[in-house]
């Protein structure tokens, strides 16, 4: 193998575990329980392996980056894959139309894809 072939293919190859950290939101059903208040059906999908890498939470954020509801993640979905997940009646100002679900993974981070829907 000629080194002008091996190098990129060695750089492929050894970035391919940075890109296994994201967790991605494939799916976000909203419906509304309440005055401002809505109830959060997230699937997530993500590689996890264990305790040190698995997808740990999302936030239900705003437009302008507020931050109106977390849930929290207690435990690795290794062999549930993707996983769907509910939070209950999340607060959300009136005058608030779309919001956004963005995942964490731990080690990573945030990162991957988020969802972005309009409210009922």
């Amino acid at each position: 193998m000629k080194i002008s072939t091996a190098l990129p293919l060695f750089l492929l190859l050894n970035a391919a575990p940075v890109f296994a950290g994201d967790v991605d939101v494939e799916d976000v059903h909203v419906s509304k329980s309440g005055d401002n208040h809505y109830d959060f059906d997230v699937t997530l999908r993500h590689a996890d392996s264990g305790w040190d890498h698995y997808a740990d939470k999302w936030d239900v954020q705003g437009p302008d980056g507020k931050i109106y509801a977390t849930r929290v993640l207690y435990h690795p979905h290794v062999s549930e894959q993707p996983f769907t997940r509910s939070l209950e009646d999340v607060a959300i100002p009136a005058e608030v139309k779309e919001v956004s679900v963005r995942a964490h993974a731990k080690p990573h981070g945030y990162g991957g894809k988020t969802k972005t829907v309009k409210l009922p």
